[in-house]
């Protein structure tokens, strides 16, 4: 069984000062790509900016501290930003109960050990809210990118009233503040093909301070829109009741899965850049802990931000202490340079959080499954991005799972067939593997009953030897594959073709064969590499071994 054990207090038995210095440089570069994220985020969920430096602080800390991940960093995130920017409507005090709420159902998680459940939300779902979410952010700086004004009267929560009244206004568009944010986005796409030590978004932060001052722009910035303040994050609570603990509870349950989702996701990312294995019911305990934190501090909600923790990895990060250094640095950056935020224009963050929706939208993986996917996983994606985009977080992923539970008992009633049948020896059977001889350097594993998104991992699970040149998978009795099933296969191609291993498939029925027809697998794994029963298979693999 998993041990409950944060990774810092594992890793610090054989650290050495070269890696203290490799964390320390890591940390700092990660808290300079931290600060202007920190802050669009921030502004895109309807805070003031330097929330989104509390949140980096806070939760970031203690989420390394305690966390069951080497390398992860944790902060404000694009996939929150939709649904705190509808909470803090509701009142600021609504979003710090449902934050700690959130983090309560975290530890709750950790500690009962659910951490694997997270497998159960289908990769369509994710792919679709995630993809959903994208362009909510996208829609939501509209506004600001294009310097449009909006009549005092006003009213913009929901994203299909920020296209509405964008829309409207579009003859209030200001020409410079298209300038500043054309300058800024084309900086953030260039540079990192120049540099990719020095991030993006602060060349382009800088470029438009630049142009806004010596140019004497008419464009609004941050310190036009926002009170600024340096002061360090003070504790509140909030003031509630239970008929508040009911209203909130929805949007608490979605802030804690999303939160578990993203953080395991990029937990499972990290691992494979670093070749480790993340604890992780100790990081949904971090992450709720981290989260409770940010809340009573003045924070909003965090989780594990994929980009961070790759940027930290790539500048020799190899323990949390680079995630804490991280944060520290944050309070003396909060703390010295947060008074000039306020010259940031609000085209430079619109920009940037373009490129946050960019970077997170997975455009071509939505394309991809579109083309390649069942028509039952097509409907699920679809739905959970419309209903995203349109209503809500909460009502999308509700919206889904419901729909995915009722396309997957009629796929089983599909594919389950009841046939008479009669008790034999393992060694009458004439299919049996104990009958036939296997070639050096093969392994042949047999796959039994659908492979659907819960059973996906075990796919991955599959163990070759050092020796091992040929891997044949047995699929007469797999009836049905999904899309998420099919990216575990493709990963398992992927790691199979680093080492040079050869996979062959054994009887794969109709409805698997046409999936992996539509996802180009079966062009990857060559005709020659389909075969009709064993013995071809073993064959094949003779003359591959």
């Amino acid at each position: 069984m998993e041990k409950l054990k944060p990774k810092l207090f594992s890793v610090m038995k054989t650290y050495s000062k070269k890696q203290f210095m490799k964390d320390v440089i890591a940390g700092i570069i990660v808290a300079v790509i931290a600060l202007p994220l920190s802050i669009a985020l921030a502004l895109a969920s309807g805070v003031g900016p330097e929330q989104g430096i509390y949140t980096a602080i806070i939760a970031g800390f203690l989420i390394s501290f305690l966390g069951g991940s080497r390398v992860q960093i944790a902060g404000p995130t694009a996939a929150f930003a939709t649904i705190v920017a509808g909470i803090v409507a509701k009142g600021m005090d609504k979003l710090i109960l449902a934050t700690i709420m959130a983090g309560i159902i975290l530890v709750i998680m950790g500690v009962l050990r659910l951490g694997n459940l997270i497998k159960y939300i289908p990769y369509t779902i994710t792919t679709g809210f995630t993809a959903g979410i994208a362009v909510t952010i996208v829609i939501g700086q509209v506004k600001d990118f294009l310097g449009l004004s909006y009549p005092a009267n006003t009213v913009t929560i929901e994203t299909m009233e920020k296209l509405e009244a964008a829309v409207k206004n579009f003859h209030s568009l200001n020409w410079q503040a298209v300038l500043v944010g054309v300058v800024c986005l084309a900086i953030l796409i260039i540079w990192p093909f120049i540099n990719k030590t020095i991030p993006g978004s602060l060349l382009a932060v800088i470029a438009g301070i630049l142009m806004v001052r010596f140019f004497h722009m008419k464009v609004n910035t941050i310190g036009d829109l926002y009170e600024i303040s340096n002061k360090l994050p003070g504790f509140h609570i909030p003031s509630f009741s239970m008929g508040d603990i009911r209203d909130i509870l929805p949007d608490a349950f979605t802030i804690a899965v999303l939160a578990a989702i993203e953080s395991l996701l990029s937990c499972v990312v990290a691992d494979s850049m670093i070749n480790s294995r993340h604890r992780s019911n100790m990081e949904l305990i971090a992450q709720g802990i981290g989260n409770v934190g940010s809340a009573l501090f003045g924070g909003i909600p965090a989780t594990g931000a994929i980009a961070r923790t790759a940027a930290n990895i790539k500048n020799g990060g190899r323990t949390p202490v680079a995630g804490m250094v991280h944060s520290v640095t944050l309070v003396l950056i909060l703390v010295v340079l947060m008074p000039y935020a306020a010259l940031i224009p609000m085209p430079c963050i619109a920009a940037i959080l373009f490129m946050v929706a960019y970077n997170m939208c997975g455009w071509r993986t939505f394309v991809n499954l579109c083309k390649s996917s069942p028509k039952s996983d097509i409907a699920v994606l679809a739905l959970t991005f419309v209903l995203t985009v349109v209503f809500d977080l909460v009502l999308a992923i509700e919206a889904g799972i419901l729909l995915t539970a009722v396309l997957f008992m009629k796929r089983m009633s599909d594919v389950t067939e009841v046939e008479g049948w009669k008790y034999m020896d393992e060694d009458e059977d004439p299919d049996s593997i104990t009958l036939r001889a296997v070639p050096a350097h093969t392994l042949v594993y047999e796959i039994s009953g659908p492979m659907f998104f819960a059973a996906a991992d075990k796919i991955l699970k599959i163990s070759v030897k050092e020796d091992t040149k040929c891997l044949i998978l047995r699929m007469r009795s797999v009836n049905a594959i999904d899309a998420t099933a099919m990216r575990s296969l493709s990963e398992l191609y992927e790691r199979c073709s680093k080492k040079g291993i050869q996979i062959i498939l054994s009887h794969v029925n109709e409805q698997p064969r046409k999936v992996m027809d539509k996802a180009g697998f079966s062009k990857q794994i060559g005709d020659a590499n389909f075969c009709p029963h064993i013995d071809a298979a073993l064959v094949r693999a003779e003359e591959v071994a």
